[in-house]
């Protein structure tokens, strides 16, 4: 495959869950339907985010062993799975056998957890490919697809 699969399917688990949280906030006020709203958010966003961390694992395989990416990618790695774990601990809370139940005070502290770990691990994605390059194709004289210089400590400055 050309392009990499990992950036493609990424929005599904973020919008999900950040929308989750959202709906968790929003329970506090409007109760049931927002709660009912944030467990369905939270088990598509765990479903979604397995394929997802799948495809980044097939990512993070292609990244060179001796460069600086690679550190970065596997901090971007943990903090998924941290992300994954805090927000299905939250779903599986809410849940008593196959019926989804309101939220207690511990599920929607993992919910707050997951977004801000959510926000880090974006955070790390976005050093990777626009610090890094990861993931961006380059042709023969090094230059990216658009034809601008790929990223680098000096990416954005001007050269004389």
């Amino acid at each position: 495959m050309k392009h990499p699969l990992h950036p493609a399917l990424v929005h599904f688990p973020v919008a999900c869950w950040t929308l989750a949280t959202v709906a968790d906030v929003a329970s506090l006020f409007w109760g049931e339907p927002a709660w009912r709203f944030a467990g369905m958010l939270l088990l598509v966003g765990a479903v979604a985010a397995l394929a997802t961390m799948a495809a980044g694992f097939l990512d993070l395989l292609k990244i060179p062993e001796d460069g600086p990416a690679l550190h970065i990618a596997n901090r971007h790695l943990l903090m998924a799975v941290m992300t994954w774990s805090a927000y299905a601990a939250s779903l599986m809370l809410r849940l008593h056998g196959k019926t989804l139940h309101a939220p207690d005070t511990l599920a929607l502290c993992l919910s707050a957890f997951g977004f801000l770990a959510l926000c880090v691990t974006g955070w790390l994605g976005g050093t990777l490919v626009y610090t890094h390059g990861v993931g961006v194709r380059r042709d023969t004289a090094g230059e990216t697809r658009a034809g601008n210089p790929p990223p680098g400590p000096n990416a954005g400055r001007r050269h004389a």
